[in-house]
């Protein structure tokens, strides 16, 4: 199709003399892109940037079997990270492929069929028994002129033809356009150069009238200084984009700098909450609850509700429940802070949540999605104060087995609020009698004994539904996290520990999973057009028999087939050495590679009820309900629960739920890059630090460990390691290795060999970078292992 000029475009390339050279292709026209997506000739899709190798980027397929490669800057025509774009193949003179490929796929595109059918005539009596006829190439033909379909002639060409795409507009900008990052001085230039920390950014021309008054003269004073700059256009004629400065941050390597870099970067809203906002809120402080609310509601004051929840939790949005009835089984309760009664629709407080859609948890602080006095006091399940929540109860065998359940607006008084410290200390001591010094104060109407019994009895619940869960084919992957002790003065790290996922976790975790999948039953009977669920899609097919090809190379017998199936291999005794628990990190990190996000959407949309699946839990129903503080979609499924919603339309619920799988990313994200911060951090403070690793992949110039004793991941390049003579470098199959060969420190002894594969164990050395906050895991001589 013929690109058209964007207004920018045109207004930076009227041609003629002294016209600068064109770098990236003119965007299509809106009509051409409409029209070629129909026709198939277009590609939609999110771009992904490597952030280690950025030059190199991609798009999903459409039939999500393989990803679409685009090779350098210039493909990518200037998208960010994440933006929604449109690609298509390049002109064939741009090609860079092998040429007999590039020979049948212009016999494919070109040649009529009474042309094929002439050269399928002429091979028909050919055979493969020349060693040179056995050559793919000659396979693929022999394929395409025997009469295989062009479709699967072309999957085998599209294989050799990585190169050949590139993007032709761009649908939505995703990215922020907001980056952290240094100025740097040019003399004899009317601009400064902006270096963005996030390499996948181009540099950003910023105009000296923008930079800091005294920059021209005193350039140095800034070489430390960190930035926000807003790219406000990229012309088609220059590599670099242009931009304006936001915001001097402060030192590079500070961590409220940092923070606030990393916020601004990932389009996190921190700013207070309007006035506007507020006045949605009650006035009458304290606020207790309406006689009339609580005549439509069912009274569980009387019950024993507690919450469990971390140490440090203000936002207590969920509490449980347990009562044995006489016939032996129990009356299960999920109790859930009711926030729709707080947050109306279509007010500002409901716009300012629907647009943050979630809470950001970091290292050292929460940015709320909802004003505090909502998140930590009306709607938080304190203890000892009359709430307002929405309740599921169930009538549940010992076994697990559900008999009975019921839905509903409730009121609760929780009873003590738990930490999960406290309700292990309760599952590992089960005959023991807690003292009142031992708990947070509790509801003198509920004794310590009958809190403890409800925690037993949830817990054994609670293993019989995780148990029934996993043989019935759920999946989890459970990866290594980082947490970290601050001293409560600075907020700095004092220390960090791989955080424990013990069986309080998996207690809460247990209940809320099942709330969860029943009400995502509830609202898609009710309302099977307009109800928000949550799917799992499978991991990428094509990554999987990858996968799964490398594990059978290197004799690791495990089967992922299915999620219970993978389930199964990874939790089966792969060795008995005291290695097991880090091969099986290892390994669970590279099953986690090929898995994909979970998606809020809108049923909808989606017609097909078997693309609802939820892949890892191997339900067909899932959504999310338990946590409407700190997540918008929640809020949504209450609502659905609590009425017809007449007044949403099905597109309304789709597009809310597409920007809060936008925003669960980004939280995601700055979460990981916080405690990435942190960690950078405490290496600077207090290290070096020496662990074991254990590799987890192997390139031709470097490998990738899991440093097990802190549980983050780093590449270490061969060409930084000191000592080494050279590397060598081997492919077999799936499986990558390098043979690593140090200088002798004794000029008369031999040089040693190192062979790096996957679980080759490792001593490595964290150690802090020149950069601010940035450190760098060395490799140490293998002699160093041994001593």
């Amino acid at each position: 199709a013929k690109a058209a000029n964007s207004p920018a475009d045109k207004s930076k390339n009227k041609g003629g003399r002294g016209s600068k050279k064109q770098v990236f292709e003119s965007y299509m026209a809106f009509e051409e892109v409409s029209h070629g997506l129909k026709r198939g000739e277009l590609i939609q899709g999110q771009i992904r940037i490597n952030p280690k190798k950025y030059h190199e980027a991609f798009v999903p397929s459409p039939d999500d079997t393989r990803d679409i490669f685009l090779d350098g800057i210039v493909a990518r025509n200037r998208a960010l990270n994440g933006d929604i774009v449109v690609v298509q193949i390049l002109p064939r003179e741009q090609w860079k492929v092998n040429c007999t490929y590039l020979s049948v796929y212009s016999i494919v595109l070109v040649c009529k069929p009474d042309v094929l059918n002439f050269w399928r005539q002429l091979f028909k009596n050919f055979v493969c028994t020349n060693d040179n006829l056995r050559s793919e190439t000659f396979c693929l033909v022999f394929h395409l002129f025997l009469g295989s379909s062009l479709s699967f002639v072309l999957r085998i060409v599209n294989r050799h033809l990585p190169f050949v795409w590139q993007v032709v507009y761009i649908v939505e900008k995703k990215h922020s356009r907001a980056v952290t990052g240094f100025l740097k001085f040019l003399p004899d230039k009317p601009f400064a150069m902006f270096s963005p920390v996030d390499h996948r950014v181009p540099r950003i021309n910023v105009f000296l009238a923008d930079c800091p008054e005294d920059f021209s003269s005193r350039p140095g004073d800034y070489s430390n200084t960190l930035f926000i700059c807003r790219i406000t256009s990229w012309a088609a004629d220059s590599n670099f984009a242009e931009g304006q400065l936001a915001k001097t941050l402060g030192q590079a390597g500070e961590i409220e700098p940092e923070t606030e870099g990393i916020l601004v970067e990932y389009d996190v809203d921190f700013s207070e909450f309007s006035d506007e906002v507020l006045d949605c809120l009650p006035k009458n402080l304290p606020w207790t609850i309406p006689p009339e609310e609580m005549r439509k509601r069912r009274d569980l004051r009387k019950e024993c509700i507690f919450t469990i929840d971390p140490s440090t939790a203000r936002d207590l949005d969920d509490a449980l429940s347990c009562k044995q009835l006489p016939d032996g089984n129990f009356e299960v309760g999920v109790h859930i802070a009711d926030v729709s009664y707080f947050v109306g629709e279509d007010n500002a407080l409901d716009a300012i949540a629907s647009q943050r859609a979630t809470s950001v948890y970091m290292v050292q602080k929460v940015i709320p999605m909802l004003p505090r006095l909502l998140c930590e006091e009306l709607c938080s399940l304190n203890p000892l104060t009359d709430r307002l929540t929405f309740s599921v109860i169930w009538k549940i065998t010992p076994e697990g087995k559900i008999l009975s359940e019921w839905f509903g607006r409730s009121v609760i008084r929780s009873c003590v609020k738990l930490s999960y410290d406290h309700a292990q200390s309760m599952i590992e001591a089960p005959e023991k009698m807690f003292s009142a010094e031992e708990l947070p104060p509790a509801d003198p109407e509920h004794p310590i004994d009958e809190i403890h019994q409800a925690v037993l009895n949830l817990h054994s619940i609670a293993k019989n539904l995780r148990a029934q869960r996993f043989s019935g084919g759920a999946l989890r992957l459970d990866q290594l996290k980082l947490s970290f002790t601050l001293d409560k003065e600075t907020m700095m790290p004092q220390g960090c520990y791989v955080y424990q996922y013990r069986d309080s976790n998996k207690l809460v975790e247990e209940f809320m999973l099942l709330a969860n999948i029943a009400t995502a039953h509830h609202i898609h009977s009710r309302f099977p057009e307009l109800a928000l669920l949550r799917r799992h899609p499978p991991p990428k097919a094509k990554m999987v028999d990858e996968l799964q090809e490398l594990c059978d190379q290197l004799g690791i017998d495990i089967d992922l087939s299915s999620a219970g199936a993978l389930h199964k291999s990874l939790n089966t005794t792969l060795g008995d050495d005291e290695y097991t628990t880090a091969r099986k990190e290892v390994l669970t990190h590279m099953c986690s590679r090929p898995m994909q996000m979970a998606l809020y959407f809108c049923t909808g949309v989606l017609k097909e009820e078997p693309l609802f699946k939820h892949y890892a839990l191997n339900v067909p129903l899932y959504t999310h309900f338990t946590s409407p503080i700190r997540r918008y979609a929640d809020i949504i499924v209450h609502r659905l629960l609590a009425s017809s919603l007449s007044a949403y339309f099905l597109y309304k619920i789709q597009k809310q739920a597409s920007h809060c799988n936008d925003k669960k990313t980004l939280s995601k994200r700055v979460q990981e890059l916080s405690s990435e911060l942190f960690f950078g951090v405490f290496v600077k403070d207090c290290g070096p630090l020496d662990s074991e690793a254990m590799v987890m992949g192997v390139l031709d110039q470097s490998f990738d460990v899991l440093v097990l004793r802190y549980g983050v991941q780093k590449r270490i390049y061969c060409k930084s390691v000191a000592g080494l003579d050279s590397f060598h470098h081997r492919k077999v199959g799936k499986k990558s290795e390098l043979t690593l060969v140090w200088t002798p420190e004794d000029p008369e002894k031999a040089p040693e060999e190192q062979v790096i594969s996957i679980f080759t164990l490792v001593e490595v050395q964290l150690k802090a970078d020149g950069a601010p906050m940035k450190y760098s895991a060395m490799l140490k001589r293998p002699e160093e292992n041994e001593s």
